[in-house]
């Protein structure tokens, strides 16, 4: 298996590492080969084993939409998450637009992104015209439509009531599953 993908060249750092170290580890972790064109921003990534390929790719892809290679690593170590993104472009019309979008998501300091992060136990990155998600299905889903919300204008104390109840469900449903 072997694929290209674009990487932008604010990105390309944090996918090499320090003196290739995020690369090598990538390529550990995955069984693939990496091959980066720094210069044009270009990733080819090459498997013999397409699970591994596929998931080098689903955490190129996350370190390209904003992820530290830390956080976005996770996608390695557990085959339950997924990497989401919700492309902003088709709903913000101006600059502006965008910018008060992605202010509501991020919320003062970081605290609407914190708290959002921390009911659903889904990691989000606000970068460019993208928000991106990593974690179990079930999380996403939640986190989705918290964002969806906060992009509807819905006030912050109604996202996060909603996310209050979600995360007793869950909870609960997790009690349930075990008794």
């Amino acid at each position: 298996m072997m694929q290209e993908i674009k990487v932008s060249g604010s990105r390309i750092g944090a996918l090499i590492g320090k003196e290739g170290s995020t690369k090598k580890k990538l390529e550990e972790k995955s069984g693939a080969q990496i091959t980066i064109d720094s210069k044009e921003g270009m990733v080819r990534v090459e498997g013999e084993e397409a699970l591994g390929a596929l998931r080098a790719i689903e955490t190129i892809n996350a370190i390209n939409r904003g992820f530290s290679p830390e956080r976005a690593f996770c996608l390695l170590d557990d085959e339950d998450l997924l990497f989401d993104v919700i492309d902003l472009s088709a709903i913000a019309d101006t600059p502006n637009q965008l910018d008060r979008i992605r202010g509501r998501i991020i919320g003062k300091d970081g605290k609407s992104r914190e708290q959002i992060e921390d009911m659903t136990q889904v990691s989000l990155s606000v970068f460019g015209k993208t928000i991106a998600l990593i974690g179990l299905p079930e999380h996403i889903k939640i986190a989705r439509t918290a964002i969806d919300m906060l992009i509807q204008g819905v006030p912050h104390e109604n996202v996060f009531s909603f996310l209050e109840k979600k995360k007793r469900e869950l909870k609960q449903d997790v009690i349930s599953y075990y008794y």
